[in-house]
């Protein structure tokens, strides 16, 4: 499993992430925003305020964060069985 390091607001609500593994790259969360509770980040102040939270997730507020091992998978394109490859060996016992 791979930990978030860092978060970086980006232009056009990207977010650059950074993981312990050395992967860096641009994730685009645009559809996103303005939806549900997503509707906050239309405000570019709010969107900036983009932190790693307290158990490496992508954290705006206590009500509004996104999974960062799902945001390393759709980055780099790898699958869950990748990430979690324990996962496939209790799938198969």
């Amino acid at each position: 499993m791979v930990k978030l390091l860092h978060v970086v607001p980006q232009a056009a609500y990207k977010l650059r992430l950074e993981y312990d593994d050395g992967t860096i790259g641009d994730v685009d969360v645009s559809a996103l925003i303005g939806k549900g509770i997503f509707q906050a980040l239309t405000d570019t102040v709010v969107f900036e305020s983009v932190t790693v939270g307290e158990h490496g997730e992508v954290r705006w507020s206590d009500e509004l964060e996104l999974c960062a091992d799902s945001l390393y998978l759709q980055m780099t394109g790898k699958s869950v069985e990748e990430l979690f490859p324990n996962l496939r060996a209790h799938v198969d016992a």
